[in-house]
């Protein structure tokens, strides 16, 4: 079934290849980096995540994990009280993938490969969306966003977590320093990659602010557009509705 997109661009292409090929590379440490750099906070704000999508919804359904990585939104989802749904985990590496696979013990997960922005499911098919520190690295944000309302039902929930910028001064001059020095050293040392935890901090300040990134998502076509900031800003929570 057609899923109504244009075919890429080639610099649209250049720039999925390149990330599809970093991610591979680092998926050996990813889960390790992403604890060590975060201080494990990471797992609070999945948890986090996964309580907001699924208040106040039935404790069924199926539910999307988009460009899910190493499955950890996934097993968030699946491990949390009372989740009676299934779990469609989809990403365009591999290699991260089947890092996630390995952690599976009998959840409700079933892992994809696919592209965010090309999804191989029909319209409609979704209760629910989620993505945790995905979209921006989406070849094309718009796209992607637009496919996600093509995936969910109308009144389905979607869930964005993304890394922004705190805002508020001391915390932001000191963020910046860890986040633009410190952070990519210990990327390069654990990693083993000359520049993936360069990208790490580049893409995220160039990240559109939560205001414009609220935008955007009712712009695909989402209604009911709301943002909270988490651990002194340093992530931002976006939840909205599918449009009728």
């Amino acid at each position: 079934m057609s899923t109504g997109q244009m075919p890429a661009s080639a610099p649209t292409r250049e720039r999925a290849a390149a990330v599809r090929g970093m991610f591979g590379a680092i998926a050996p440490r990813y889960d390790l980096l992403n604890h060590l750099l975060s201080l494990n906070v990471d797992r609070l704000w999945r948890r986090r995540t996964v309580a907001r999508l699924l208040a106040g919804r039935p404790p069924g359904g199926v539910y999307l994990d988009a460009c899910a990585g190493t499955l950890d939104l996934s097993l968030a989802l699946a491990r949390r009280r009372g989740f009676a749904g299934r779990i469609i985990a989809a990403d365009f590496s591999l290699p991260m993938l089947e890092r996630g696979a390995a952690k599976l013990r009998g959840e409700p997960v079933r892992p994809v490969c696919g592209d965010a922005l090309r999804l191989p499911f029909p319209d409609g098919v979704f209760d629910g969306a989620m993505i945790a520190f995905g979209v921006r690295n989406l070849a094309d944000m718009d796209a992607g966003l637009r496919e996600f309302a093509r995936v969910l039902r109308p009144g389905g929930r979607l869930a964005v977590l993304e890394f922004t910028t705190p805002s508020w001064q001391p915390f932001r001059a000191i963020y910046l320093a860890y986040f633009r020095h410190i952070l990519p050293w210990i990327g390069r040392v654990v990693s083993r990659h000359g520049s993936a935890y360069s990208y790490l901090p580049a893409s995220v300040l160039e990240f559109p602010a939560p205001t414009e990134l609220a935008a955007r998502i009712e712009r695909a076509g989402f209604t009911a557009v709301r943002w909270e900031t988490w651990t002194g800003g340093i992530v931002a929570l976006h939840l909205a509705e599918r449009s009728a």
